[in-house]
């Protein structure tokens, strides 16, 4: 017989079962179950050794299907050489379709940039827009100010391949140079009027705002309706710059074809100080530019001499923000593809 301490020790039945008369739980048992043996709704209990434990763990779901755990991620070292290779094309894509910096080597377009200026060039705005009067564009002058044989327009082929040579330096033979949009074709341009203003069809322009400290619109008189498909364009520092003035001997008269314009400069990104967005002047808004006629075609022959001029090619700048770029869009694709790979590795083990 138990004496009192025992029998309080016993567990407390609160709901009693119709079992059959199969014999009360113990302590450490199941209900229903004998030291070993288990009921079909109940997991067992894991017991170290005895394999349970790890075929639960090896799904986490408890499921206890005996599989393997699966295999580790891939370290960051053997994802480097994919991030690296996704950055690298992305960079020459962006640096070839989109967006490119250049270095300003010369003054003729202070202040608006300054040597030494880094500016970054838009290579698609023209795709979805036209070119606007007061754009500063970045152009191609092969064939038309740096004469000899006209250079056929690049496929895309060599575009991209011109763009892996510049990724580790200046592309060989680019003449590229940076100037301020003044008349698109059919306008009639013209210096000066008789407060001696630069005209665009009659209408004069107020150019103070952008125009060098103490530069006048132009020490040259000239006359000149721009041809079908191209552009006149001039430098903001205009007693130095050698720009479609200078050029009016050469073919286009000064003129440049506009399937050479590379793209828009619109925003100074180095140095930090001098960071800012080169707008459009607010004198190249008027309505009446639009909407002039341009006069009668007449052209002046008088144009500035070279050795007091300055007409310097823009160079392109190192490939640090293609690369850049390359790397901010690499990261998220290599991790969406990681994250690809691990599903189908889930969906495979299933």
């Amino acid at each position: 017989m138990m004496d009192e301490g025992e029998r309080s020790r016993e567990p407390a039945i609160t709901q009693p079962r119709d079992d059959g008369g199969m014999p009360q739980a113990r302590d450490g048992e199941l209900p229903g179950t004998g030291p070993a043996e288990a009921t079909d709704s109940q997991p067992k209990a894991a017991v170290p050794g005895d394999g349970t434990s790890e075929a639960v763990a090896a799904d986490g779901k408890g499921q206890g299907s005996g599989q393997r755990p699966q295999k580790k991620n891939r370290s960051f070292w053997r994802e480097l050489p994919i991030l690296i290779a996704v950055a690298l094309v992305l960079a020459l894509v962006i640096k070839t379709y989109a967006v490119q910096a250049y270095f300003i080597p010369s003054s003729s377009m202070e202040n608006t940039l300054d040597i030494g200026d880094k500016v970054l060039v838009n290579k698609i705005v023209y795709d979805i827009r036209g070119i606007h009067r007061g754009d500063v564009v970045v152009f191609n002058g092969e064939g038309s100010w740096d004469l000899g044989s006209p250079q056929p327009q690049p496929s895309v082929i060599s575009r991209f391949f011109r763009g892996i040579v510049g990724l580790f330096g200046a592309a060989p033979g680019e003449h590229d140079y940076i100037k301020r949009v003044i008349g698109l074709p059919g306008d009639h341009v013209a210096c000066c009027d008789t407060q001696g203003r630069l005209t665009v069809n009659g209408v004069p322009l107020d150019e103070p705002t952008y125009l060098f400290p103490g530069d006048s619109p132009s020490t040259v008189r000239f006359t000149f309706t721009v041809p079908s498909g191209h552009l006149w364009v001039m430098g903001d520092h205009r007693s130095v710059s050698y720009d479609s003035r200078g050029h009016m001997g050469d073919p286009g008269g000064g003129s440049i074809p506009e399937n050479e314009v590379v793209g828009r400069a619109f925003v100074i990104i180095w140095p930090a100080s001098r960071w800012r967005i080169v707008p459009i002047p607010a004198t190249f808004q008027q309505p009446k530019l639009t909407g002039a006629q341009a006069p009668a075609s007449g052209s002046g022959q008088a144009a500035l001499s070279a050795p007091a001029a300055l007409s310097a090619p823009v160079a392109p700048a190192g490939p640090v923000l293609p690369l850049a770029l390359g790397f901010a869009g690499a990261v998220p694709l290599t991790w969406l593809q990681r994250r690809i790979r691990k599903g189908s590795r889930r969906r495979g083990a299933v």
